[in-house]
């Protein structure tokens, strides 16, 4: 992804997830959940917060620089996010993190190991190669599948491939995208399937409004999303799409951030807020189900970027609006945490083999480590320009 990845894969070497440190189990519900369609699955559940990311700010909360950050670090550790299941390792420990929720809360997972994954990033390319659908499919979507059946008393939102199919709608002229698209188009198709479960609420990921929000790709967007959707057999367990993921667009501002740019007369999805029901309104045309989340994880402060396509550790961010399901906006069922805040999107060490040149820009962050490891430096300045 050219966003994030929960843990550093480098030189094809993956790390698996560790088991929580604590048993954290939690009272499930007392029968199997049922998630309509029709229903906002946020709207009278909590996002969790999982003992991974929660772990990792607590031990961060130790060693703060400026010691007066250490209470609004820990009350992080306490804040809902989504759980990254990005290598077939992750899966082991994934049943023991989903057992710790409680009734009351929905789990958040997402889901990210396609085969030729990130056809247009270099910084967090996957473990599969393009042409391994059938690993994807036997070992990493099949076993996921099968830890949820077994939990049918859990509620959980999974986000489905984060940039895949936004990828194919704009980076088609590359190689490595056109080598990865069938595998990516029945790679999703296939997760659909599988995790069209009673429990399960599933949001197919749709980049955000600086990208599939240009009026140029609103109509293509809603193609390829929608095509894959009814390729799949049209789940009823897909409420929509997710947005922002890892991203940094504030949800409403007016005007946008590039919307006084020379070319931003030709994008009128100049916030979250407008992309979601604008393109909303694409997707409903093309016969699929049109409602939203979208991650505030690191938009609070906005004007930070010298373009809107630059996505890698972007300084001076801060964390956003917590997880809620009081967006204002009837086609956001959500404000989630995707991101966890503190983990580097890509690495500022121009000679490493997966830097990519967004995270050299001047605009990003630096010094920052490979994808997914801790940066303590920066989770400090995501504390310090937290809004709220």
């Amino acid at each position: 992804m050219r966003y994030s990845t929960l843990l550093s894969i480098s030189l094809g070497t993956a790390v698996a997830l560790a088991a929580p440190s604590q048993n954290k189990k939690r009272a499930a519900c007392n029968s199997a959940v049922t998630i309509s369609q029709s229903e906002n699955p946020f709207s009278t559940r909590t996002l969790h917060a999982n003992s991974y990311y929660g772990d990792r700010v607590r031990a961060a909360a130790q060693n703060m620089t400026d010691t007066s950050l250490t209470n609004a670090a820990l009350a992080v550790a306490d804040v809902g996010s989504f759980l990254w299941l990005d290598t077939i390792s992750t899966i082991a420990t994934f049943e023991s993190y989903l057992q710790e929720t409680d009734c009351s809360e929905i789990f958040g997972v997402v889901i990210y190991d396609l085969p030729g994954r990130d056809c247009a990033a270099k910084a967090s390319n996957g473990e599969l190669a393009v042409g391994e659908l059938d690993r994807y499919k036997s070992e990493y979507i099949d076993p996921i599948a099968a830890i949820v059946k077994n939990n049918p008393n859990i509620a959980i939102a999974a986000i489905i491939e984060p940039d895949s199919l936004p990828n194919l709608v704009t980076n088609s002229n590359l190689t490595t995208c056109q080598n990865s698209a069938s595998g990516y188009r029945d790679g999703v198709a296939y997760a659909f399937q599988q995790l069209n479960l009673p429990n399960v609420a599933m949001y197919v990921d749709a980049g955000h409004g600086g990208w599939l929000g240009w009026d140029a790709n609103l109509q293509p967007g809603a193609t390829e999303l929608s095509n894959v959707y009814k390729a799949a057999g049209s789940p009823s367990s897909l409420h929509g799409i997710s947005t922002n993921v890892a991203g940094w667009n504030a949800w409403i501002k007016n005007p946008g951030e590039f919307e006084n740019d020379p070319d931003g007369q030709y994008d009128k999805c100049q916030d979250e807020q407008r992309y979601v029901t604008i393109f909303g309104g694409y997707l409903a045309n093309a016969g699929m189900p049109n409602h939203a989340i979208v991650d505030t994880g690191r938009n609070a402060v906005q004007g930070l970027r010298d373009a809107w396509g630059d996505w890698c550790n972007v300084n001076g961010a801060g964390f956003g609006v917590r997880p809620t399901a009081d967006t204002g906006e009837t086609l956001a069922d959500a404000f989630v945490w995707v991101k966890p805040g503190g983990e580097s999107d890509g690495t500022s060490d121009s000679s490493a083999v997966r830097y990519d040149s967004f995270c050299g820009l001047d605009d990003a962050f630096k010094p920052a480590p490979e994808a997914g490891q801790w940066n303590q430096a920066y989770f400090e300045m995501l504390l310090k320009n937290a809004v709220p």
